[in-house]
């Protein structure tokens, strides 16, 4: 199973991105999927995670400016990032719990895609 984000790049304060992490392989199901972001020099944090269910979670910091959501049809899950702050640089990982065809659950990360907010 790969795990592949997409949608960083760089983006002034105050403007928008939207990302993107599509899973791939023996997949029979996917149960949560999240987002995380490590800025340099600095620890791994969570930002957002969705249920397989609908069920969402945020971090305090990205509460009212960030939405998670997901389609199951795709095994995608996305990322939409809006009034984007400094603070919010970082490279974003995406993060799944992936039931396979063999029926076993694993947790699985993709490489990473950066987010800089810079003017």
């Amino acid at each position: 199973v790969q795990l592949v984000e997409s949608g960083g790049g760089l983006v002034q304060p105050g403007g928008s991105l939207r990302l993107s992490c599509a899973a791939s392989g023996s997949i029979f199901s996917i149960n949560d999927m999240g987002w995380y972001r490590q800025a340099p020099g600095q620890e791994r944090e969570f930002v957002a995670s969705i249920a397989s269910g609908g069920r969402t979670t945020y971090t305090d910091s990205v509460k009212g400016r960030f939405t998670i959501s997901r389609d199951d049809a795709k095994n995608t899950v996305y990322l939409q990032m809006n009034t984007l702050k400094p603070e919010d640089t970082a490279v974003y990982l995406c993060n799944a719990f992936v039931i396979a065809t063999s029926r076993s659950l694993m947790n699985y990360w993709g490489k990473g895609t950066l987010v800089t907010v810079s003017s």
